[in-house]
């Protein structure tokens, strides 16, 4: 009994590295070139940014949340890293900070206020568009140097993206899963009454998850426009649809504090990866998120029989 337990556990958080080594297998196989260092930086260019919006989802899913808003919060970060963050970068840090500030009142609020995190969030949706639209009304701007520079590394090798997203994977795991504190964040998800009763305060763990996704949320957004080197109010609109996805494929469970940084980062490649096998399938790009969908679906499959496995 104890063995098969074990092998039904490390196939499931197996199931997010399987996912995209699964994926790989057949876009190499479709397409022998991709398999270089210049097919798979070109294939992972935007690996980076959904990666940190999906780490930002999986801090509000550890406290049983859902946040609707970090695609456009995303675009408004990049509308500020194009604008006042190149011409004026101490008032352009200014209003990222203020950012995140806001996004920790937004888990006080609703945790004071027991309000459901999806209704709170998908109002802040319109909000942080709204101001990224009355910064930057057309595409346009300039990305800063410095954060140019850093997403235009060239690591002999390995792609950047790689190496960007394992350093971040590796980080957010050590902090989140493998230290003291992490384990009481986790725990605000799994038995929230038995940490207050320890003394620990739930809205300050609250806050805190919060403010962590949107201190990820300004990571993914600079990333971003250091990518595309300009801003547009929109161009993370997809992103918000990305991070859950993202998070789910990579183990994440909407109750209990159930998450997995290293699984959020592969689930994020695995995402990343699809737009590229459909483009080498000759599948139009307007599938993608269908495709992705049915990705989520499948894998969400095989966790479902795999937990059926776990309780026999």
């Amino acid at each position: 009994m104890l063995p098969h337990l074990l092998n039904a556990r490390l196939l499931r958080g197996a199931l997010p590295a399987l996912s995209l080594a699964t994926l790989l297998a057949a876009i190499f196989t479709i397409q022998p070139n991709a398999m270089s260092y210049f097919g798979l930086n070109l294939m992972l260019q935007y690996a980076v940014p959904i990666a940190l919006a999906t780490l930002a989802q999986m801090f509000v899913i550890t406290v049983n949340d859902l946040d609707l808003s970090i695609g456009a919060f995303v675009g408004l970060v990049a509308c500020i890293g194009a604008t006042y963050l190149h011409d004026m970068p101490a008032l352009g840090l200014a209003m990222l900070a203020a950012c995140i500030a806001i996004y920790a009142a937004i888990g006080a609020l609703i945790q004071l206020r027991d309000l459901p995190s999806i209704v709170v969030t998908l109002g802040m949706s319109f909000v942080w568009l709204g101001i990224a639209v009355l910064i930057l009304p057309t595409p346009g701007g300039k990305s800063p140097d410095l954060i140019k520079a850093v997403m235009g590394l060239k690591v002999p090798g390995i792609p950047f993206p790689v190496v960007a997203t394992s350093l971040i994977a590796l980080v957010v795991q050590l902090g989140l899963m493998h230290s003291s504190y992490g384990t009481v964040l986790r725990g605000a998800g799994g038995n929230p009454k038995a940490l207050a009763r320890a003394g620990w305060s739930m809205l300050r763990i609250k806050m805190t998850m919060f403010a962590m996704a949107g201190f990820f949320g300004v990571l993914s957004g600079l990333s971003l426009v250091g990518l595309t080197t300009s801003g547009d109010a929109h161009i993370a609109d997809r992103y918000t649809l990305y991070s859950i996805a993202g998070a789910i494929l990579g183990g994440a469970e909407f109750v209990g504090g159930r998450v997995s940084p290293v699984g959020a980062v592969l689930g994020a490649l695995t995402l990343t990866l699809t737009g590229s096998f459909l483009i080498f399938l000759r599948i139009s790009p307007d599938w993608q998120i269908g495709a992705q969908g049915a990705i989520l679906i499948l894998v969400l499959a095989l966790r479902a029989v795999i937990s059926r496995g776990e309780r026999r």
